[in-house]
């Protein structure tokens, strides 16, 4: 009666005990009041977790009108409901790098999902009326930032038109001296799930469409683990990013020196060749990195920045297999001569 939906994206990542992980890219540095929050979370656990209360603190701290969602995952549902089953949009417009999930909420909804450039203003030239352009700022898996005054052919493409701009800053807290774009066609997607290394903690938000957003979630989605977190995030105002971004910049700066890569966030994408093997190897080494095959960058491997003595580990390795491929690359030219 019911069959499984199938759908050409996925995601990629994985949990493997026992590695390092470089795969996810998180906040290395845990919050000093989570062993508290864990505790307060298991106090309210008996009760169904209202927390608009707490969502209007968190609109007077970050200064914007928003819905608390289960993360940015939820927020991609909701949006589907609200624009591709009820809201009259046909299709939806995504660059060909970038996160899976815009194009299986698509497609689960019925759009017709058109694939373009990474760049927003080749992007610009694909938006037509009842179009939802989904933009992640910075971009995943490569890390690439766009500033407001780059992103202004899209942002005045939508305008011309009756499109939406969906931009995902999932990672922007990353990004030094971030901007981001105002406009009454805009949502905007943001998530802690990152920023404070809590992915099992579903909590995120959206800027737009208050009312309508509010409308269609679901009820105590984030639970008692999630309103936990609001209240000691709360407390926090902060603080926690203030503290731990500096530290993830400098190490940011030297993976960047030590290995000839750059992004605007805290990971970055670098060319191995078989990604698949690339990974294997370093899981012998005791390291998990992310194969970007799902990404639909089949040579590419993505990683994050970690603590100064796991990134000097992840140095080590990446240098020791990349040798190890050069040597077989330069046997196997040999072989032909």
């Amino acid at each position: 009666m019911l069959e499984p939906l199938r759908f050409s994206t996925y995601h990629g990542g994985a949990r493997e005990e026992g590695l390092l992980d470089f795969s996810a890219s998180l906040n290395p540095y845990e919050p000093e009041w989570l062993g508290e929050m864990f505790e307060r979370a298991g106090e309210i656990s008996n009760r169904y977790p209202y927390y608009e209360s707490l969502e209007r603190e968190l609109e007077a701290l970050v200064g914007e009108p928003l819905t608390v969602t289960a993360g940015i995952t939820e927020a991609l549902y909701l949006l589907g409901i609200l624009t591709f089953a009820r809201g009259g949009f046909k299709k939806a417009i995504i660059p060909r790098h970038t996160y899976g999930e815009y194009e299986r909420v698509a497609r689960l909804f019925g759009a017709e999902v058109v694939r373009g450039p990474n760049e927003p203003g080749e992007l610009a030239g694909l938006v037509e009326d009842e179009s939802v352009v989904f933009f992640c700022n910075p971009n995943n898996p490569d890390g690439r930032f766009y500033r407001v005054k780059e992103l202004k052919p899209l942002l005045d493409a939508v305008e011309e038109e009756n499109a939406l701009l969906v931009l995902d800053e999932a990672f922007i807290d990353f990004v030094r001296r971030p901007e981001s774009p105002e406009g009454d066609k805009i949502v905007k997607l943001r998530t802690f799930t990152k920023s404070y290394g809590l992915p099992g903690i579903r909590v995120g938000y959206v800027v737009g469409f208050k009312g309508a957003f509010r409308s269609v979630r679901m009820p105590w989605g984030i639970g008692s683990a999630g309103a936990a977190f609001l209240e000691f995030l709360l407390r926090d105002g902060f603080e926690h990013l203030r503290r731990t971004m500096p530290l993830i910049w400098r190490e940011k700066e030297r993976l960047e020196r030590a290995l000839g890569v750059g992004s605007d966030a805290n990971f970055f994408v670098k060319r191995v060749g078989d990604a698949k093997r690339f990974v294997e190897a370093m899981k012998e080494r005791g390291i998990l990195v992310r194969d970007c095959g799902s990404f639909g960058l089949h040579e590419f491997v993505r990683f994050s920045v970690r603590k100064p003595e796991e990134n000097e580990v992840l140095i080590e390795a990446f240098r020791e297999v990349e040798n190890v491929f050069e040597q077989e690359r330069g046997n196997y030219r040999k072989s032909f001569r």
